[in-house]
């Protein structure tokens, strides 16, 4: 019977991960595969040997003072495929963690598949030397970056994303309001704090001193997406006593149905584009992490919404910028000019555009992979 080893070290890749194990399946019917897993993978049957949630840090310096942590649940992988012998291996985005991994496994002599580029493009490009060594194939998601790595020597195929055939909400915007008792009467405006919680707790000061400016000048009925890694129960506990409502797992709604969402750089803002929702872009890390990135990133705007556009067309909010009176200045801004949401919205469909494949990137992805076993 044939093994994979998959691993996924933060929420999204779990999610990504997930969709390509169980289009796996339809190649390799009777594989075990085992890693690394989320609460999606496992529910699509991958058995856990490290538990994603346990891994989910942001920040430099975050990273090396869980180091000893980190370090307990790499050695545990690297048991697991010492003892499993898996055929192939697949590691999901997050090189911080999977590049150590990918050592272990190259000298065992297992073919490691790369799903989702590390985004060495903008920073620590010293990373390519090492994914070109190490790694059997790259999948990518965004277009630019096949032409990137297969310039530099990385056998790489272009999937499509992840999210531009699934990012769509699933019930009316009146049934979603209803079940969270609002009348559609006022502007609704979605949270997204961030799927992590270290990062959540980052920012949600912030945000809540935004959503308290901005009800004080319009009245307006705001919708906190958690995701599934952080839970809801994470966000209650922090915001007793306030009328933001919260739901879990259901982002795609809470930002469909939203006038404007209030968002942390990252996957959640990508899919946020894919919804056609304006948006106002924020994102805070720690002081150390922040002097380190100013001097190795190498990027003119920090939102991949704004990079695929080559343009500054969402609001960036970043570190001194992520204030409460900044974030609730934009989101005023937009919520007095219809003009400029609608200016927002045909740009963001642009972007949609950009990304959208013929073919979900999962089955793609399944599908070069099957070709280079």
């Amino acid at each position: 019977m044939m093994k994979i080893l998959v691993s996924a070290a933060e929420a999204s890749a779990d999610r990504h991960a997930a969709e390509l194990v169980e289009r796996l399946r339809d190649c390799f019917p009777e594989a075990e595969f085992f890693g690394c897993a989320g609460p999606r993978m496992r529910a699509a049957g991958v058995r856990p040997v490290v538990r994603t949630e346990s891994l989910s840090i942001v920040g430099i310096f975050e990273v090396l003072l869980h180091a000893p942590r980190v370090y307990r649940l790499l050695f545990r992988m690297a048991g697991a495929v010492h003892r499993e012998r898996p055929d192939i291996a697949i590691v999901t985005d997050a090189p911080g963690f999977h590049i150590d991994l990918c050592r272990f496994l190259k000298r065992q002599g297992i073919p490691v598949f790369w799903y989702v580029a590390p985004q060495v493009w903008a920073w620590r490009k010293g990373r390519i030397r090492a994914i070109r060594r190490l790694v059997a194939h790259l999948l990518c998601i965004f277009p630019f970056e096949q032409k990137f790595f297969r310039d530099r020597g990385v056998p790489t195929t272009y999937v499509g994303h992840p999210f531009s055939r699934v990012t769509k909400t699933t019930k009316s915007r009146g049934e979603f309001l209803r079940e969270l008792g609002l009348s559609g009467e006022r502007p609704v405006i979605a949270l997204l704090p961030g799927s992590r919680r270290n990062e959540a707790a980052r920012h949600l000061p912030h945000l809540l001193g935004a959503v308290r400016q901005i009800s004080a000048c319009i009245p307006a009925d705001f919708v906190l997406a958690a995701s599934r890694t952080t839970g809801k129960a994470f966000f209650l506990q922090r915001i007793s006593g306030s009328s933001v409502h919260v739901v879990e797992d259901d982002l795609h709604n809470a930002v469909g149905h939203a006038d404007l969402a209030l968002v942390a750089s990252g996957t959640a803002a990508l899919e946020t584009a894919l919804l056609g929702t304006p948006m106002v872009v924020f994102y805070r890390i720690s002081f150390g992490t922040w002097l380190v990135a100013k001097m190795l990133v190498d990027v003119p705007f920090y939102s991949m919404v704004n990079l695929l556009a080559d343009r500054l067309i969402v609001p960036e909010l970043i570190q001194w910028d992520c204030t409460a009176d900044k974030i609730a200045g934009e989101a005023w801004r937009l919520l007095e000019n219809e003009d400029e949401r609608q200016r927002m919205r045909r740009e963001l469909s642009v972007i949609a555009e950009v990304l959208s494949g013929d073919r979900p990137a999962a089955e793609r992805a399944a599908e070069v992979i099957c070709d280079n076993i």
